[in-house]
């Protein structure tokens, strides 16, 4: 008995022609590279995303009177470590790290935890009611959350945490758009043959979550993260209201009180200001690449 091999199919005409409009570089599997047009678009872009950061530092750097001037300055002046030390002292910045850190840390943790499960559930299990508990989480997200301010307040007051960062914490634990994000992803990125082939070799579903969705979810649970955590640690309302008598700050309850006077120091404030985004940018630099290269990696694979 022969076999006879099946000569490749010939590109159809429509196929040629699609590969025809491709650049050379892509045709031949090389690196588009952009022309000077896109270059500098990207160089504008990037001016006027530095452009607050870097308008923080200048103001930062002057003192009040020079600010109140017109045109006010476009340069650095010679206050910057001073105003910087200023801050740094009156706000008891230091103290303010550390309790933001904390806060920030353990929420971000939780909320990554616990929205990738809760996506899991949502993207693949099937439960009775799993559409109307969504449509329920995600209305959740479209009340402000100024009007939950009172409740929680009171039962924040009930529970004696005033003053005391698990008042911050425990509201933050959960995340609507967590569980959303989640779930949105892990519905592309998860293959149900995966969760099928799993349970054949005898997982539990504790042991499907930690070794199957926890991996294929890395990506956005590192993207999901990073926001809660600058989500956190950007927060302010809630931190003003129930840490009333600044025991234990957090970084912007602390800014918060620099400049207060008849004329607020706006040299200050901003010295003030640019510490506290120091830390965020110095997380991002540290895993931004490695938040990209895993938003690919994802991409990729799905």
């Amino acid at each position: 008995m022969t076999t006879t091999d099946t000569p490749p199919s010939a590109p159809t005409p429509a196929k040629e022609q699609k590969q025809s409009r491709l650049p050379k570089a892509a045709r031949a599997g090389g690196t588009l590279h952009g022309g000077p047009i896109a270059y500098a678009i990207l160089v504008v872009f990037t001016i006027l995303s530095l452009f607050p950061l870097v308008w923080t530092a200048i103001a930062a750097s002057r003192d009040n009177q020079r600010l109140a001037q017109t045109p006010p300055p476009f340069w650095f002046g010679s206050n910057l470590f001073k105003n910087l030390e200023i801050a740094w002292t009156d706000a008891n910045l230091g103290e303010a790290f550390l309790n933001t850190t904390i806060v920030a840390g353990i929420s971000a943790t939780t909320i990554v935890v616990l929205s990738t499960i809760a996506g899991f559930a949502f993207a693949k299990l099937r439960f009775r009611g799993r559409n109307a508990m969504m449509l329920l989480v995600i209305g959740t997200m479209m009340v402000p959350p100024q009007l939950s301010v009172i409740p929680l307040y009171m039962m924040v007051a009930k529970l004696d945490w005033t003053d005391q960062l698990q008042a911050v914490i425990f509201p933050s634990l959960v995340s609507a758009f967590g569980v959303f994000f989640m779930r949105q992803y892990l519905l592309q990125a998860l293959p149900d043959e995966i969760i099928e082939a799993a349970r054949v070799d005898g997982a539990s579903s504790w042991r499907v979550v930690w070794h199957v969705v926890f991996p294929a979810a890395r990506p956005a649970m590192a993207v999901l993260g990073m926001l809660m955590f600058v989500q956190a640690w950007n927060d302010f309302l809630w931190p003003f209201l129930v840490l009333t008598q600044s025991g234990n700050p957090t970084v912007q309850v602390a800014v918060a009180g620099l400049g207060r006077g008849y004329t607020p120091d706006q040299s200050l404030i901003m010295a003030g200001a640019l510490l506290g985004t120091l830390p965020l940018l110095l997380v991002f630099a540290i895993f931004g690449k490695q938040i990209v290269g895993g938003i690919m990696q994802g991409a990729v694979k799905g």
